[in-house]
């Protein structure tokens, strides 16, 4: 039986005056975009899971993540926290 390994972290999503956004992982310093939230999201989702696939197979140490509500409260107005997960293998 597979056994899969949750990640559960928040990010920032960024949206800029054109409607698109960026998605920025503060504890992980990685970052990624889209063209709608939707898409912003998923490719939030893949960037996690493959940065977590390189932590498992690297043995490379990576912060734990940072409470929502810390977060939240650094956001300015075009600026949301949203929890994005990941399972890894």
């Amino acid at each position: 039986m597979e056994k899969f390994k949750q990640y559960l972290y928040p990010a920032i999503f960024v949206k800029d005056e054109a409607g698109e956004y960026q998605v920025i992982f503060p504890d992980l310093d990685i970052f990624t975009d889209g063209t709608n939230l939707t898409e912003a999201y998923l490719s939030a989702k893949e960037l996690l899971r493959v940065y977590f696939s390189y932590v498992h197979k690297y043995e490379v140490d990576y912060n734990s993540p940072t409470k929502l509500d810390i977060l939240s409260k650094r956001c300015k107005a075009n600026e949301t926290v949203l929890l994005v997960d990941a399972y890894v293998e």
